[in-house]
C-alpha cells in the first residue's frame, strides 16, 4: 500500500468520533497524517487504524464503518490490555510519548507487584510447556491450556495453584489483546474435574501463637540480626500483618504514644488504591513488641525510610529494605532454631497466631478485626475454631 493511499485512508477517519460516539477532546490524536495513533485498553484507536487501512483500499461502505464502530461500542474489556503504540509516521510529540508510557504503567499497576509476579511465573511455565509439546502459547487453544491444566494437576499440585495458573493464562492473553480461551466452559468443566477430583482443601500452615513466639524468641541471640528479627516477628504478630505490609513499612509510618505504638498501613492486600488504615499495638507486658522495635531501630541507626531492611555478613552494613519472601525465610529460621519443626510455619504464622492466640484468650470479635482490618466476620470462623476447639467440649463431661 502507498503511503498517499495510507494518509488518505487516515484523513477519512475523521468521520470515526461521530460513529463512535467520542467527544472532540476525546478524538484530538485520531486522524493527521503527523500524528500517532495510540492503542488504548478500549480497543477504540486500533479500529481507527483499521479502517483508515479499508479506506485506503478504497473500502468506502459507511454500514462497514457503522459495524465497526457497534463492535468497538460493544467490545468487553473486564481487565485494562497492555498498551500498543502504532507509529503511522515519525514525529510523535514528546508529551504524548510520555502519556501513552504512563498509560502502561497504570495498566500494569491495576495488579498488586505480588499478582503480576505470580501471573509472570505462571505465563512462562506455561510458555515453556508450550515450547516442550511443540504448541502455541499465544494465542493458546482452548484444548491446549485444557491439556496443560490436566498435566498440572497429574504431577500433583494443590487444586488453588491450577486454577491460578489458569488465571495467569487468561491475564496474559488479556494483556496481549487476545479473548481469553479460558472464559470457554471447556475450561470451566476440567477445572472442576480437577477440583473434584483432588480436592480443594486449605492445607494450611501452623499459627505462631503468643506461646510459640514466646518460645521462639526467647533465646534468638542480640546481634543486629537477632535484633532485627527480633523487631519483625513481634511487629507482624501484634499488628496482625500480611508479610508485603511489614516489609513496607517505613519509619514514617510509626507514631508513639504513651499507650504504645500506632503504625500506619499505607497499602494493603484488600486496600490496593491506597486508602490507608492504621494499627494501634500496646507496649505490652510480656513479649514487648514496641520495645523489640525501638531497640532494632535505635542499634541499627535506623531514623527514616525503611524499617526492615537486609543485614550483609558481618554486621557491618545495612543496605536496601527485605523482600516479602523473606520474612517466611525468617520465620522459618528462628522456628527451627528455637526446636519446632520449619515446614509447619510460613510468613502467615505470624498474623494467622495473632488472631489464633487473641480469639483463644478471650477477644471480642469485632476487637479483633480492629487490628486484623478483615472485612467480614465469616473470615474469622477458621481462626476462632481452632482456637476454641477444646473449650468447653462437648465431650468433656464423659470422655
Amino acid at each position: 500500500m502507498s503511503q498517499d493511499a495510507l494518509e488518505s485512508g487516515i484523513s477519512r477517519s475523521h468521520q470515526l468520533p461521530a460513529l463512535l460516539g467520542m467527544s472532540e477532546h476525546d478524538a484530538r490524536h485520531i486522524g493527521g497524517p503527523n500524528e500517532a495513533h495510540v492503542v488504548g485498553a478500549s480497543g477504540i484507536l486500533a479500529y481507527a487504524l483499521k479502517l483508515a487501512r479499508e479506506m485506503a483500499c478504497d473500502v468506502h461502505d459507511d454500514k462497514k464503518m457503522a459495524s465497526i464502530a457497534r463492535a468497538t461500542t460493544t467490545e468487553q474489556a473486564d481487565e485494562p490490555t497492555m498498551l500498543q503504540e502504532v507509529t503511522i509516521r515519525p514525529g510523535r510529540s514528546s508529551q504524548l510519548q510520555r502519556a501513552t508510557t504512563a498509560a502502561g504503567e497504570f495498566a500494569r499497576a491495576s495488579k498488586s507487584e505480588a499478582t503480576r509476579r505470580a501471573y509472570q511465573s505462571d505465563a512462562a511455565d506455561f510458555s515453556a510447556w508450550c515450547d516442550r509439546h511443540g504448541v502455541e502459547a499465544l494465542p493458546a487453544t482452548v484444548e491446549t491450556i485444557a491439556a496443560y491444566l490436566a498435566s498440572l494437576a497429574q504431577t500433583g499440585l494443590k487444586a488453588s495453584t491450577v486454577t491460578r495458573r489458569c488465571a495467569g493464562i487468561g491475564y496474559m492473553h488479556r494483556i496481549a489483546g487476545f479473548e481469553p480461551p479460558t472464559n470457554n466452559q471447556a475450561i470451566k468443566v476440567v477445572l472442576a474435574g480437577i477440583k473434584r477430583s483432588i480436592g480443594t482443601a486449605d492445607h494450611r500452615k501452623a499459627p505462631a501463637t503468643a506461646e510459640t513466639l514466646r518460645a521462639i524468641v526467647a533465646d534468638m541471640p542480640s546481634d543486629l540480626r537477632g535484633l532485627r528479627d527480633r523487631a519483625l516477628l513481634l511487629l507482624g504478630f501484634a499488628a496482625a500483618l500480611r508479610r508485603s505490609e511489614l516489609v513496607a513499612l517505613n519509619v514514617e509510618d510509626l507514631e508513639q504514644t504513651d499507650e504504645g505504638l500506632l503504625v500506619a498501613i499505607r497499602r494493603s492486600k484488600t486496600d490496593q488504591e491506597g486508602l490507608g488504615d492504621f494499627v494501634s499495638i500496646p507496649h505490652g507486658s510480656r513479649l514487648k513488641p514496641v520495645a523489640a522495635v525501638e531497640a532494632w531501630l535505635e542499634a541499627a541507626e535506623i531514623t527514616e525510610g525503611p524499617i526492615f531492611r537486609s543485614i550483609r555478613k558481618g554486621n557491618s552494613a545495612i543496605s536496601g529494605r527485605l523482600s516479602d519472601r523473606s520474612v517466611a525465610m525468617i520465620v522459618k529460621a528462628r522456628a527451627e532454631a528455637a526446636g519446632f519443626d520449619p515446614t509447619m510455619f510460613s510468613g502467615h504464622s505470624l498474623r494467622a497466631g495473632f488472631v489464633t492466640s487473641a480469639l483463644y484468650h478471650g477477644a471480642d470479635v469485632l476487637r479483633v478485626m480492629d487490628v486484623t482490618r478483615h472485612r467480614e466476620v465469616s473470615t474469622l470462623k477458621t481462626y476462632d475454631r481452632r482456637a476454641k476447639a477444646f473449650k468447653e467440649h462437648a465431650g468433656e463431661a464423659f470422655l
